[in-house]
């Protein structure tokens, strides 16, 4: 059992449920009964403090089940009710005769359990006399188990007696009918508040409580033994944070004391199991669980001399799920996590030694390698090369980090070890696990370095390693296990530097990250070329997020200087990119362009190992940058495709923030709110709290595009520090609530805001968002009557635009003009028209929408109401469409002041139909033809003919302008 006392009142944070139902029975004049379940340490007996606390009226009996007396039946009974056995006189005589067997130790025979459980509830009747009671049973099943079937029977018969009884066990098993309450981890904003408040003092970082609640898996107990075990520069992030929960905490001893009721074998037969667990390739918040595949289970437990049966004690504990394939599942990862630590060293080591010769030819040379190597103590130089060109074949990061950081430790050469232990790091980052690869690196940066040791033969330490061993080769293609040449100390510096920089780029913060990358570059540029080149292209990202455009120019100087003849095409594609940023960002155009447009060619034509996701993305920008949005939006799905297929974790959410952006550009808002919500989701999870700012961001502008103002606020909100001022996401939220302004007329607010993004020819700001949201700063300035504001964005906007072949980014120029030209008059009309004939039919239908309903209020105001309609009424059509409430409002509003009386849409006509129908029929409505339907919705023109004599049957209509009648 966990005491209750350890963990105090600040477990109960994310309990508020339990604490609700357990304060509805103790204030109920009526009885009534609770099982609260879950794992050690989730706050169960803390929940029974809670209510005895607030139970102070009621008297109390309680007791807890203990695993020394779990051979005597009714010893729990006994306990809990000794306060009240000199009631038992009242009893009748049978009762009081089987209740008094049960109590000396004599047992029950199964023909009188029923009798003994109305014993025991006419002790409590008559013990109630006094005042209502509250009864407890704390470990219910780690006592006897008649105690614990006597109690299920006890509980299901209290609703006519003023007695609560509260029960706590490990799981609900053999508890049918009695209310019970499974305590579920704690959240992430829990974890955060537990921890913060457990030590004096200012909270520990963000980074520090992502990775301690990463740990502990949202159990309570865990982030209370971690809080406590942590000196204090881990506390404050100065030091790498600890692989796991502490095996002597309070969590420790209650595994201990819950493995060792479980027969020998079983737990032998369990640690197998829990050494011989796989994480999930690509886990989600729904699956976590490590698993053992049938055949790896069967051959581990056979050469042990046992069976799947033997785990059916564990199970029914609830430390482990046995599949109907005869596998084995850890629904929860701290659990096996603990049952490996509880273990004893020497138990341990038998466990990987029994584990390695069951792997023995069966082609899993990694799994082998790390079993054997878990029980190797002292340097083995034969077996750590084994375990590094184990870690070379196509294996899961996280277990290529954790070969090779074994390997490192049973290295008897220190440039050996480190360059081990920083491919281990770049592994481990690459899988997701930020604070891995921290302590990594900072074990990297306490060794020192000396010269590598020489065999007689003169090639190195004479063990066999391979001549891959110093060069992780970050992020260039065939990159792979212990990818590590020998190249010398310099690169061993410099990749390490590397790997600070990257991770502070995705993690933060950011401003940090330049001058590591920076450093790198340096350092690397004579002996990993190509890993220099990685670091400059990180080093301009970092630029670009912090709004620092004029240091550009230095990346791309150095990043020249790294170019060569008969480079790689992938070397190329960077080497192209950045030298087209540059120019982009100068302003020049008809040179940036080209360089660009090689870029995405170049990224559509690598395959095999050098399409990685640092090409594949670094060519999808240069996509974005010269408007072929279709391009940029494969590229940029190829990348996410190459990230989980490489298990590439660290580039995932890189991956899907620039496929979002490409969906924006499309007109797929849907889809690119999908992407983001994905990429939101990875990078909370792999500790990328950069990444957090930008996909915030990016939410926040698509749920303003929408006009759905609670939504988009929400995320700005949730942006909170991430949001500095110059920073990507600061950025994106001013767009956002420009948009938000936008659509509610606050037109000086929205120019203001969009303004303020950069400051034209300084280099400093985010020019690149601006330039995106240029057409909503020249709307808001027109109508402010700003135009010398105005058109200054504009000009920046046209240079770019007309350097682009993207019809969308002209159209939405030509707007642009239309809105600075004089009201009414025929320049207007012009630019509106020939925006119109620009906007794409089947993509960025928004945009279209937007560009319908300007151009109807321009009629409109030039007092031509009959033209005016038809373009006000495609606009509100296609706004109902997308959802953009606040913007068909808008619509309506100029509808009615060009005298056309509309109403809401009739909800019974939109119940009547599906969703695919009301898509088409708001098509239809809006002035679309069969043949332009099909066409967007990829369908054929006579399957629209089918759907649309549906439509007509099932509103009873039989013409197109009822339709849109019907829909309003």
């Amino acid at each position: 059992m966990v005491n209750a006392s350890t963990v105090q009142i600040d477990v109960l944070r994310g309990r508020q449920a339990e604490c609700r139902e357990i304060r509805r029975l103790l204030a109920a004049s009526a009885g009534g009964a609770l099982l609260l379940h879950g794992e050690p340490g989730s706050g169960r007996s803390t929940l029974l403090a809670y209510a005895h606390r607030h139970g102070r009226d009621r008297r109390l009996l309680a007791a807890t089940g203990l695993p020394d007396e779990a051979t005597l039946p009714y010893a729990g009974l006994q306990r809990l009710l000794g306060p009240v056995l000199d009631g038992a006189g009242a009893l009748p005589e049978r009762h009081r005769q089987v209740l008094g067997r049960a109590m000396a130790g004599e047992g029950c025979r199964d023909q009188d359990q029923l009798v003994l459980s109305h014993a025991v509830l006419g002790l409590l009747t008559e013990a109630a006399h006094d005042g209502p009671l509250l009864c407890t049973m704390d470990d219910l099943d780690a006592g006897d188990a008649p105690t614990a079937r006597l109690l299920t029977l006890v509980a299901r018969r209290l609703p006519h007696l003023p007695v609560v009884l509260l029960l706590v066990a490990g799981s609900d098993s053999g508890a049918d009918a009695i209310p019970h309450h499974r305590l579920l981890p704690l959240d992430e904003p829990d974890s955060h508040a537990l921890l913060a408040a457990r030590r004096p003092g200012s909270p520990p970082p963000g980074p520090v409580l992502a990775g301690l609640s990463a740990l502990a898996a949202g159990n309570p107990q865990a982030l209370v033994d971690l809080a406590d075990s942590l000196t204090p520069g881990q506390w404050q992030g100065a030091e790498p944070l600890p692989a796991a929960v502490p095996a002597d905490g309070d969590l420790g001893r209650a595994y201990r004391g819950l493995l060792c009721r479980l027969p020998g074998d079983t737990r032998h037969a369990l640690l197998l199991a829990a050494l011989a667990a796989t994480a999930p390739t690509h886990p989600s918040p729904a699956d976590q669980a490590h698993v053992v595949d049938p055949v790896t289970l069967g051959r581990v437990l056979g050469t042990a001399g046992g069976s799947v049966e033997t785990l059916a004690p564990a199970e029914a504990a609830g430390l482990i799920r046995l599949t109907a394939a005869g596998g084995a599942a850890f629904p929860r990862p701290l659990v096996r996590a603990m049952v490996e630590a509880t273990a004893s060293v020497a138990a341990r080591r038998d466990a990987h030694l029994l584990l390695a010769a069951a792997f023995e030819g069966t082609g899993a040379r990694l799994r082998r390698a790390l079993h054997l190597s878990a029980a190797t103590d002292g340097p083995a130089p034969a077996l750590a090369t084994e375990l590094a060109d184990a870690a070379g074949d196509r294996v899961d990061p996280s277990a290529a980090a954790t070969a090779l950081a074994r390997a490192a430790e049973l290295s008897d050469d220190p440039v050996l070890a480190a360059g081990r232990r920083i491919s281990a790091a770049r592994h481990a980052w690459q899988a997701g696990e930020p604070d891995r690869a921290r302590a990594l690196l900072h074990h990297v940066a306490d060794a020192p370095i000396g010269p590598p040791a020489v065999s007689p033969d003169g090639r190195g330490n004479g063990t066999g390693a391979s001549r891959h061993e110093v060069s992780p080769a970050p992020a260039g293609p065939g990159a792979g296990g212990d990818v590590v040449c020998d190249r010398g100390i310099a690169a061993i510096r410099g990749l390490a530097e590397l790997l600070r920089g990257e991770m502070r780029l995705r993690c933060g913060p950011v401003p940090a990250a330049l001058p590591n990358l920076l450093a790198a570059a340096s350092t690397l540029a004579d002996v990993d070329r190509e890993s220099a080149l990685v670091a400059l292209v990180r080093a301009g990202e970092a630029v670009c997020y912090c709004g620092d455009q004029y240091r550009y120019a230095e990346v791309a100087r150095r990043t020249a200087a790294l170019r060569h003849e008969g480079d790689p095409p992938w070397v190329e594609l960077l080497t192209t990119l950045v030298a087209g940023v540059a120019a982009t960002l100068r302003g020049e155009h008809a040179h940036g362009g080209p360089l660009l447009r090689r870029a995405v060619v170049l990224g559509g034509r690598l395959t095999g190992a050098a399409a990685t996701p640092t090409a594949l993305t670094g060519a999808a920008v240069a996509g974005l940058l010269v408007a072929v949005d279709a391009a940029a939006y494969r590229l940029a799905d190829h990348a996410v495709e190459r990230a989980l297929d490489r298990g590439e974790v660290s580039m995932l959410p890189r991956a899907l923030e620039l496929r979002a952006m490409s969906e924006y550009w499309l007109g797929r808002h849907e889809a690119a709110t999908s992407s983001c919500r994905e990429g939101l989701r990875v990078a909370r999870a792999a500790g990328q709290h950069t990444s957090v700012g930008v996909h915030l961001g990016l939410l926040a502008v698509l749920a303003a595009v929408r006009s759905d103002r609670d939504t988009s606020l929400g995320h700005v909100a949730e942006l909170g520090d991430a949001a500095v001022p110059g920073s990507r996401p600061h950025a994106l939220a001013q767009w956002a609530l420009a948009l938000l302004d936008l659509a509610e007329a606050r037109y000086a607010d929205a120019a203001d805001r969009l303004a303020a993004l950069a400051r034209p020819g300084t280099g400093r700001g985010q020019v690149l968002v601006q330039v995106m949201a240029t057409p909503h700063l020249v709307e808001a300035a027109a109508h402010d009557g700003r135009h010398a504001r105005a058109s200054a964005a504009l000009a920046v906007f046209d240079r770019w635009a007309g350097s682009t072949a993207s019809p969308l980014r002209r159209a939405l120029s030509a707007r642009c003009h239309a809105l600075l030209a004089p009201r009414g008059s025929t320049e207007a009309e012009q630019h509106f028209r020939a925006a119109l004939s620009l906007h794409p039919i089947d993509a960025a239908t928004f945009e279209r929408a937007r560009t319908e309903l300007l151009f109807g209020r321009e009629l409109r105001r030039a007092r031509r109401p009959r033209e005016a309609r038809d373009h006000l009424h495609r606009a509100r059509q296609t706004f109902i469409l997308l959802g953009a409430q606040a913007w068909a409002r808008q619509t309506t509003v100029e509808l009615r002041a060009a005298g056309e009386s509309v109403g809401p849409p009739d909800p019974h006509a939109v119940r009547l139909l599906t969703g695919q129908q009301l898509r088409i029929a708001h098509l239809v409505a809006a002035g679309a033809t069969n043949r332009e339907v099909a066409r967007q919705m990829f369908l054929s023109t006579r399957t629209i003919d089918h759907h649309l004599r549906n439509i007509y049957h099932r509103l009873g209509i039989r013409s197109r302008t009822e339709l849109a009648r019907a829909l309003g």
